[in-house]
């Protein structure tokens, strides 16, 4: 059967990939979708979905939250959208395509948006049973399945997809390898000192990398199924499966069997409108094509240029693709990594300015020109600046270059925000969407909120990696338009948190649902709130619970339908099911009777144990059922809850002081559990921590605190505001040289302040930058006393500290509360049978491959570990 042409044009779409999308969109824009019959033929058993965010399916994404196709928009626009149907021949002279279902489509415009497929380096046995590639949702769902009878899994390539593919292994349970060829990680993206920072925090994260090394052979075994692989060093590496993710190949067969002109390394040759230079009647974008600066780009962002640059040729439009922006922001593993501009320092005579501290796995690069531009850089680690730091590129900053890449709190000077960027600025590099167009669609098309302006502009509508930028920018433009931004906490409060927590404190309203009522928007009084204004007015609550006549116990009431999911049940929700037991332990000090409590209690209930870098011993794998069975024990050995589940005080981490130290100058370890008994429980907008070093070789590394404690020879050092983690943060000096009482008053002051004037889910470090005025205000407050509220500050702290009371030694004496701590209400004496593990390292860890397979029989935690034993 043959399509043949009519009155009405046809134009014949081969491939529908993201690109293809975004092609179909551009003909819809310019009218012509109702000029043309558009025809997609598309490999693939589904419709166009985000390649880019491939990786999430495995934490939970499911096929259908990655589509990018709206069946409303193909029905509406007439699009004959033809799944799982691919383009096997095209007849150039004749003008049709044949599809693989054998009809026949004749065209007036061909644009091959085929895409690319995974390069596979030609090693014996590399089609052997536990191969796979990582380019589709079917391969993932391939990996998937044969991941659940296998233990190790090695990734061929260190690239962007290798790292997310080693990562996806690494959480479906197996011990994951990365083999790359280059001397290190993601060699196209990060230099020598990018790739070391993000070695080292990859490794942290459990996976085994080796660089240098090339793949010589797959190792099977008489089956015929992965066994191991041949390095080009000599050794073998044992594993059950290879991923090989070395770069991809432009899909260009199509082309070269209908004898279009391709490139020497692959790519159909087009013009810069994006025409084959073979035949005028056909279109190439995307991967695919060979653009006509001689570059296959592999990025999405120049494939959606290449699309509009197309869709608007064949409307007659002026039009051309002439490079790309091949800047890129990524979220590796965790871990942000970002180049722009010219990342290597490839032009003549450029200087570099690096900061690095590897200790945090962080590394900044910017390359500049002999006359101050910026030309490009590299960032690991911390990636917040990237949007700023991309625009500024080929221009001269206002400010010094390393004030540009200095963490706060590091000597830097304040940091440049996207308000002192010229308009004609880049922020939106998916689109190619400009400063001067995001304030024109505040300013002349009265977008007020970062949603309109991304419908407007299609800014932050691609990667998403300017939106952090965009809101900042569109928040900025309002408020110089003497518009009033809200900045009410939610859709239900038009106040602020920081607002709220006044009237709370000044009305003493213990109740949310009070508190709604009478201070919620029209039409949120009387209603249920939200995900947002539910946790934070909890803390809020709970925080002041003393002064306002609430009850301290979180889960009293209305409160507990407030608390987020780990609030419910005291206890940290892990991977597959099971909760933490975390007991405090003041400055990490513990008897040896403390230890053979807790060594019973995780023998006797099989829970996984670790001495964490907060100085407590964690206990994992706790069935709901099971925690207040361990807690009724802890707490009659003498612990109490360390509230690893609350956004409250964590721990305050001690080196052994003067006691021991022949460095110490003051008892850390004496300081660090006053501190910890008097601050525990304190509810707050986000976690706390706090460290006391004994002296100033910082053992306790007490400056990437949100409070931390120096000792000196005359006294106590305060430090305010620091922050480890992804973003780290040295701490800033508030005082020095402070007595007992002095430090502790100070602290009592600085936290009450935090909590009073921070907003939801914000740390101290942030919190510290945020705040009109910094550090030096904070000083005037809490040290000073500017504002007369410091002995209300220290009030509301007493409060807090004569009215402590554990929330576990609550729970385990009331029947009514011990009620909750079930898996199913309607059989409260069933335990969860998707909470399941296996063995590693004589002890247990999740079968995490049990989420994604639904429910099935599952070992217990004594056969675990007796088979584990056996072996």
């Amino acid at each position: 059967m043959t399509a043949t042409l009519g009155a009405t044009p046809t134009i014949v779409l081969v491939g529908h990939g993201m690109v293809g999308q975004r092609f179909l969109e551009a003909l819809a824009e310019r009218g012509l979708t109702a000029t043309h019959h558009v025809v997609v033929l598309c490999e693939e058993p589904r419709p166009a979905y985000d390649r880019v965010a491939l990786t999430s399916y495995f934490s939970g994404k499911t096929p259908d939250e990655l589509s990018m196709t709206d069946p409303e928009f193909i029905e509406k626009h007439g699009i004959e959208l033809r799944i799982g149907d691919p383009a096997e021949t095209v007849d150039r002279e004749a003008k049709t395509v044949t599809a693989r279902s054998g009809q026949t489509f004749g065209y007036d415009i061909l644009v091959l948006a085929t895409g690319s497929y995974p390069f596979v380096p030609p090693v014996p046995n590399k089609d052997a049973t536990g191969c796979f590639v990582y380019r589709t949702i079917e391969d993932l769902l391939a990996i998937e399945e044969y991941a659940k009878t296998a233990q190790v899994g090695a990734v061929v390539g260190g690239g962007l997809l290798g790292l997310e593919a080693a990562g996806a292994l690494k959480g479906l349970g197996l011990t994951s390898h990365i083999v790359e060829f280059a001397p290190r990680l993601m060699p196209v993206q990060v230099d020598e000192g990018g790739g070391a920072a993000l070695l080292r925090t990859i490794e942290e994260m459990g996976l085994s990398v080796h660089t240098g090394v090339g793949t010589q052979e797959i190792v099977t075994d008489d089956s015929g199924a992965v066994t191991g692989m041949k390095l080009s060093d000599g050794s073998e590496l044992a594993t059950d499966m290879v991923v090989f993710s070395a770069g991809v190949r432009p899909r260009d067969q199509l082309a070269r069997d209908c004898g279009l002109t391709v490139g020497e390394r692959g790519g159909i040759a087009v013009d810069e409108q994006c025409r084959s230079v073979s035949d005028p009647s056909v279109f190439a974008i995307g991967e695919c094509a060979l653009a006509a600066d001689g570059r296959v780009y592999g990025l999405v962002a120049p494939g959606y240029e290449q699309a509009e640059t197309a869709a608007a040729t064949i409307c007659e439009d002026e039009a051309a693709f002439t490079g790309a922006d091949l800047s890129t922001k990524l979220k590796l593993l965790g871990v942000d990594v970002a180049s722009f501009g010219d990342a290597h320092g490839t032009a003549d005579d450029c200087l570099d300015v690096v900061y690095s501290d590897s200790r945090a796995g962080l590394y900044k690069k910017l390359v500049i020109a002999r006359d101050g531009t910026l030309l490009g850089g590299i960032l690991v680690g911390d990636a917040d600046d990237y949007g700023t730091l991309r625009a500024f590129t080929g221009s001269v900053p206002p400010v010094a270059p390393e004030s540009l890449v200095l963490p706060a709190g590091a000597g830097a000077p304040v940091q440049l925000g996207p308000s002192a960027l010229p308009d004609d600025a880049i922020i939106c590099s998916c689109h190619n969407v400009d400063k001067g167009t995001i304030r024109a669609a505040v300013t002349d098309h009265q977008c007020t909120t970062v949603p309109e302006v991304k419908k407007c502009t299609k800014a932050g509508t691609g990667c998403g990696s300017c939106v952090k930028v965009l809101g900042q920018l569109v928040t900025a433009e309002l408020e110089a338009s003497g518009v009033e931004v809200d900045k009410g906490l939610c859709a239900c409060f038009s106040q602020t948190r920081e607002e709220l927590y006044e009237i709370v404190l000044a009305l003493r309203i213990n109740s949310y649902q009070d508190l709604l009522d009478r201070y919620g928007r029209d039409g949120a009084r009387g209603g249920d709130g939200c995900e947002i204004c539910k946790p934070a007015v909890a803390s809020i609550i709970a925080s002041l619970a003393p002064t306002i006549g609430a009850s301290p116990y979180v889960l009293d009431g209305e409160q507990a339908a407030l608390q987020d999911s780990n609030d419910h049940f005291l206890a940290n929700l892990q991977k597959n099911g099971s909760y933490s037991v975390v007991p405090r332990i003041p400055g990490g000090e513990i008897t040896p009777e403390g230890l053979i409590v807790i060594g019973e209690i995780a023998r006797d209930f099989g829970l996984y144990t670790k001495i964490t870098g907060g100085q407590r011993i964690d206990m994992f794998g706790a069935r709901v059922e099971q925690l207040p069975l361990i807690w009724a024990r802890l707490v009659d050995a003498g612990f109490e809850s360390g509230h690893a589940y609350g956004k409250s005080l964590r721990t305050v981490k001690s080196c052994v002081g003067q006691t021991w130290c022949r460095y110490g100058v003051q008892d850390s370890v004496r300081m660090a559990i006053d501190l910890e008994l008097r601050y525990r429980g304190l509810r707050s907008p986000h976690k706390l921590k706090s460290a006391v070093s004994g002296c100033q070789r910082e053992c306790a590394e007490a400056q990437s605190k949100d409070f931390g404690v120096i000792a000196t020879a005359n006294g106590w050092n305060l430090y305010v505001g620091g922050n480890g983690g992804a973003t780290p943060r040295h701490a800033d000096l508030l005082a020095q040289d402070l007595s007992d009482t002095e430090l502790i008053r100070l602290i009592d002051r600085f936290l009450m302040f935090y909590i009073r004037t921070a907003d939801r889910l914000e740390r101290t470090s942030s919190w510290l930058e945020r705040i009109p005025g910094g550090l030096d205000h904070v000083r005037d407050v809490v040290v000073e006393d500017s504002l007369g509220i410091c002995e209300e500050l220290e009030s509301l702290m007493a409060a807090h500290v004569s009215h402590y009371r554990d929330e576990w030694a609550e729970t385990i004496n009331d029947p009514e509360k011990l009620a909750r701590f079930v898996s199913f209400v309607n059989a409260p004496d069933t335990p969860d049978p998707v909470v399941g593990f296996v063995p590693e390292r004589d002890q247990i860890k999740p079968d995490l491959p049990l989420l994604s397979i639904g429910l099935r029989p599952t070992a217990s935690t004594a056969d675990v570990l007796e088979g584990s034993a056996q072996r």
